[in-house]
This record gives structure tokens, C-alpha cells and sequence, in this order.
């Protein structure tokens, strides 16, 4: 009845098409190795009991009042020292909080994109954040990846010949793929920012889920002017209290106040007070490792069940970490096709198609995640859908 009334911007907009597809998950049988979701099993249900009476005690109706816009001053200060410690130099005044860190790519969106600028992403790339700046009218220029992650040379080539807003990027078991940029390319993508004087959105959600390896830095510690660093409390205590992290430079901090003014005023401050009682008192560092060995064997089972069970001709990646494994067919293999055959032996996954800001790539793609799923479930699920790849 009001279509006339929507604005132009609608017309690129659109329900998530992941959300969309697995609308089917949900039936009787259906083993999902598609969404991106923790484990509720991960989420610390007793010691978030204990934290809401310490709240309740220590802030008392203050933690249900109206909050400065930048976040609540005790989970500032404490992400700043949770953050040194990972070698992110960003004081409480230089920290904002936001409604989950989709809520920092929709705000960097609104404050960083005119029509028709250059937005520099990995190929593939996380489909939120696609979603998350297409309503501004951005132009994307794909950049290359390997299993080591984003390709330097890529990069350079890309700030060498196109005028880049900004470039973005999940260095760290990223989502779709599982891969991460290594410490040589971290170091030589932080010289070519600096060199060029770009800008780098840095999306961290995952690096604190790592089960093998060592620890990489964050490429905001090289180059800390030139980058914009997101992170997040999902993945390490619980997505509902949606708490999104972000330090930038000071000039694009202040816009992202303004911008939070009049989106939402403030995130919640009940769940801020929660966040800052959990870092601060040291929960998140016991919490972590029993995160860890909930997800480990899953990770360890999904891929040896791909090793032993996928048709020859597929390779998938090795992570050290995360949530996800990317699996990649032979060219000219339908996906998109195959999900919908998958479905009717209950299984489920993501076609990779939907992370490419190209209309041609990705079709012979897939995301697989194991965090939702036990052990033997897994597996089953894998040979399961090997039996379907193998018919095609």
C-alpha cells in the first residue's frame, strides 16, 4: 500500500540471504553445519547469575538509567586494559561501545561512505559487513586471498590504482573462509597502509578462539593511526547483550557518537555493566579456556571428516581456529544447486556465492561451521553431505 513511500536506498537493500535460506533448518532432522552462531553451551550461565547480582549491588538503578552515548565507563576502562594486554594501545575516552559490532559497521557506513566510494574487501568476504555498507551505494573493489590470507600485493595494487575509502578486513579466522593473514603479511600490509596513508577497518570477532598455534598480533598494533579495530563480546560471553567494541582515530570516533545519538542513543547499559564486571574481574580469562575445549574436538572432528569422506577434486582450509571451514569445489559446480539436495538428507550449509561482492564468483563454494553440532553429529552430517556432492 506505501511501496510509493519507501525510500530509493530500499531498492539495493535486502533480507539477509543467508537468513533466508535456512529459514528450513529449523524442521525435525536437520543437522545445520550453516549458521554462525556460538554454542549456547559456550555462555557462562552461572557466572552471569553471579555478575547481575554483583551489577545490582555495585551500580544499583544507575545500570538501568540512560548512559553517555561513547558507553559506560567501567566497561570502557576495562576493554582499554583488556586490550593493552593484547598489545592494542587505546585509553577508556578512545573506546566506544556499540549494539554489537554489526552496529560499528553500519555506523562506519553512514559516517565513512558517500555514493559511489571505493570499499576495498577481501574475496570472499563477510556478508554482514556487505550488508552493512550496500545501503550507502559504495562501488566494491575485490581484493585476492590464499590460505594465507589477504594478499599484499593485492592490496597495493588495488590502493595503487583506485581512489579506497577504506579497506576492510577480517585478518583473523575470518568469516567465511577459517583463514589468517600471517604475522609477515600482517607486517607487510601495515607498511602499505602507512605508505599510502589509507585507511583499515579491522574486524576481530574470532582471534580469542584459536586451538592450535600461537597468537598473532592485531595489525591495529603495527600500524595503530591507519586502522580502525572492531572487536566483540559475542564469541566470549554471549551474542544476546550485544556488545560491539570499536577504537578508531579520534576524528572518526567522534562522528560515530553522533551517529550513535541518533540511531540509539546509548547500548544498553545493563548489558555494558554485565561486559565490564566479566573483563574486569578476570571472568573472561576462565571462561575462555573451557570455550576452547568445547569447540577443539569439533573443530578437529570436522575436518578430519572432510579429509576422509569429501570427493576428490574439493579442497577446504585448515584453520587454527574460529568458527568456520571453507570448502571449495570444482569449477563449474553449482552450490547454491547442491543446498537445496542437502536439505532433502538434513543437512544444512552456507553456498559461498552470498560472501562475494561479484556476481560471478563463488558459485563451486561453501561455509561449514561446526560450533552448533556434537562430535558424532558432525561427522554424520559430513559423510552425508559428501554422499550428495559425489552424486552431482
Amino acid at each position: 500500500m506505501f511501496e510509493e513511500l519507501l525510500a530509493d536506498r530500499t531498492s539495493i537493500m535486502g533480507a539477509s540471504a543467508i537468513r533466508e535460506i535456512l529459514k528450513v533448518v529449523g524442521k525435525p532432522g536437520m543437522v545445520s553445519l550453516a549458521g554462525g552462531i556460538p554454542s549456547p553451551d559456550s555462555f557462562p550461565m552461572e557466572r552471569i547469575k553471579e555478575l547481575t547480582d554483583r551489577v545490582f549491588t555495585k551500580y544499583a538503578s544507575s545500570a538501568f538509567q540512560y548512559d553517555l552515548s561513547e558507553g559506560f565507563t567501567p566497561l570502557r576502562e576495562a576493554m582499554s586494559a583488556y586490550l593493552a594486554e593484547k598489545g592494542i594501545i587505546a585509553g577508556p575516552d578512545e573506546i566506544l561501545i556499540q549494539s554489537g559490532s554489526q552496529g560499528v559497521l553500519d555506523s562506519l557506513g553512514k559516517v565513512l561512505i558517500s555514493k559511489g566510494d571505493k570499499i576495498a574487501v577481501e574475496a570472499p568476504t563477510y556478508l554482514g559487513a556487505i550488508q552493512a555498507f550496500k545501503p550507502y551505494e559504495p562501488e566494491f573493489v575485490r581484493m585476492e586471498m590464499d590460505d594465507q590470507g589477504l594478499v599484499p600485493e593485492s592490496l597495493e595494487d588495488t590502493l595503487k590504482n583506485h581512489r579506497i575509502k577504506f579497506i576492510y578486513t577480517v585478518p583473523t579466522f575470518q568469516n567465511p573462509t577459517g583463514r589468517s593473514i600471517t604475522l609477515e603479511r600482517r607486517k607487510r600490509i601495515a607498511e602499505i597502509i602507512i605508505k599510502y596513508g589509507a585507511l583499515l577497518v579491522e574486524d576481530d570477532p574470532y582471534s580469542n578462539l584459536r586451538y592450535t598455534g600461537e597468537p598473532v598480533p592485531a595489525i591495529k598494533t603495527m600500524a595503530p593511526d591507519n586502522v580502525i579495530y572492531i572487536t566483540t563480546l559475542s564469541k566470549v560471553l554471549a551474542p544476546g547483550l550485544r556488545i560491539g567494541v570499536v577504537a578508531a582515530p579520534k576524528v572518526i570516533t567522534n562522528w560515530l557518537v553522533i551517529v550513535k545519538q541518533g540511531v540509539d542513543l546509548h547500548t544498553s547499559t545493563f548489558s555494558q555493566a554485565i561486559a565490564a564486571e566479566y573483563i574486569s574481574g578476570g571472568y573472561i580469562e576462565q571462561q575462555l579456556p573451557k570455550i576452547i575445549e568445547l569447540y577443539r574436538p569439533k573443530h578437529k572432528a570436522m575436518l578430519a571428516a572432510l579429509e576422509k569422506y569429501f570427493p576428490k577434486g574439493f579442497t577446504f582450509s585448515k584453520p587454527e581456529g574460529g568458527m568456520f571451514i571453507w570448502a571449495e569445489g570444482p569449477e563449474g559446480l553449482n552450490l547454491i544447486d547442491a543446498y537445496w539436495k542437502a536439505i532433502e538428507k538434513n543437512v544444512a550449509y552456507v553456498p559461498g556465492k552470498y560472501f562475494y561482492t561479484e556476481d560471478s564468483e563463488g558459485f563451486s563454494t561453501m561455509r561449514l561451521n561446526f560450533t552448533m553440532s556434537e562430535v558424532p553429529v558432525i561427522e554424520q552430517a559430513v559423510e552425508r553431505l559428501a554422499g550428495v556432492l559425489k552424486s552431482l
